[in-house]
């Protein structure tokens, strides 16, 4: 098993605390793994641990479909102490809620749980625990673990691999073939809409649902609005009314497939109540939904440093001062930093815009440019902050 020690680091302090430790995220990120490497864990700190693994993706436990049937199992599974609870995809059981929650009360079970809808997760489930779980967002590899995962030296030649595949683990076991790699890429797509998105909300129109994506992917780094849409999908001759977008935009983001992000009032520090921006949870999915281009690649790079700011804990907002946008206002620990990304620096214009956005903000937090190419030998421009890509994704 490959190490992910940017999530086992996180969870560690948490083993046998008295509180349901839940792994979110998109299907295929690595969450069954991530479980597997916490098992692993525990083993080496409790030689006595009864590990009671439940896989949901797994034909064995299809027979677990309810909240009694999984009781259960797990008192079947159970000793009188030391117990260790992990079930994998845990919204498939009906009454899941009930049961974690029986289970939380006993002083003999340390749980932990994944799951791949964030509304279940981020509501109702904290409805049902009252504050007794921990969250845990698992996302796909960052570029680090994926050269590590496809044992790549970390170098530029890797770095546009990584741009055009993106980082769901299960890309190692395949060759390097572009159609090899995009065909499994278009079924896991054709998985996550259809079980996360159609069949849980009942969708009567899923081909809407494939070209608002459409849409979305071709607009990475553009403020969006359900009014906008609904303007753009009218010249095309598709009438859909704007509460229906809306609805459609909470579901596939509460599937982990996109992540949306609010605009900022800098200068105010309020957050607009419309038009936003929405990003991918994996550059690979987006690529396989329209194509991969390479002309595409500003709007790629912008997706991968907000994945990258996200995988670090960072809270995001889009920055607005003075009618100027900042891409992205950052913010961990009371701290901000503020991120500009811009293809290439490759002339005065661009220079002076990338740089002049962010001179405008007159506190003393870091300000940094992310570029595709080099810039100049000072890694500053007016006390700016100048980062190729590749040395964000690796030192930031």
């Amino acid at each position: 098993m490959k190490k992910r020690d940017l999530y086992i680091d996180a969870i560690k302090p948490f083993i046998g605390k008295d509180l349901i430790k839940v792994l979110t995220g998109q299907r295929r990120v690595g969450k069954s793994m991530v479980l597997k490497l916490l098992i692993e864990e525990i083993k080496k700190l409790d030689s006595s641990a009864n590990i009671i693994f439940i896989d949901k993706e797994d034909y064995a436990f299809d027979g677990l479909k309810t909240d009694k049937e999984l009781n259960q199992y797990i008192e079947t599974n159970a000793k009188p102490k030391n117990n260790y609870l992990f079930i994998d995809e845990v919204q498939e059981i009906e009454g899941f809620e009930l049961i974690l929650r029986s289970y939380n009360k006993k002083n003999n079970f340390d749980i932990y749980c994944t799951g791949s809808n964030a509304q279940i997760f981020s509501s109702e489930l904290a409805t049902y625990l009252s504050g007794r779980q921990i969250i845990f967002h698992i996302g796909s590899l960052n570029f680090q673990e994926f050269c590590v995962f496809h044992n790549l030296d970390n170098n530029q030649e890797s770095l546009l691999k990584y741009i055009k595949y993106g980082g769901l683990p299960y890309l190692i076991h395949l060759p390097d073939d572009d159609a090899v790699r995009f065909e499994y890429l278009n079924n896991i797509f054709a998985t996550i809409l259809m079980r996360d998105v159609v069949n849980r909300h009942q969708i009567r129109d899923p081909r809407f649902l494939n070209d608002l994506l459409k849409f979305i992917a071709d607009n990475i780094g553009s403020i969006f609005s359900a009014h906008k849409i609904a303007k753009y999908l009218k010249s095309q001759q598709i009438s859909k009314n704007v509460s229906l977008i809306l609805n459609y935009l909470s579901y596939i983001e509460d599937a982990y497939f996109i992540n949306k992000v609010k605009r900022l009032d800098i200068q105010g520090k309020k957050h607009f109540e419309v038009g936003e921006k929405y990003y991918f949870e994996d550059i690979g999915l987006r690529n396989a939904i329209i194509g991969f281009k390479m002309t595409d690649i500003a709007k790629i790079m912008e997706n991968i440093v907000f994945l990258h700011l996200k995988n670090k804990g960072y809270k995001i907002s889009i920055g607005y001062i003075q009618n100027k946008e900042i891409d992205f206002v950052a913010e961990k620990n009371n701290e901000r930093i503020y991120i500009q990304v811009s293809y290439l620096l490759s002339n005065q214009s661009t220079i002076d815009r990338e740089f002049g956005n962010l001179m405008d903000i007159k506190d003393n937090y870091p300000k940094y440019v992310v570029s595709f190419d080099s810039f100049s030998a000072p890694n500053t421009y007016n006390g700016i902050i100048h980062l190729t890509l590749i040395d964000f994704l690796n030192q930031f």
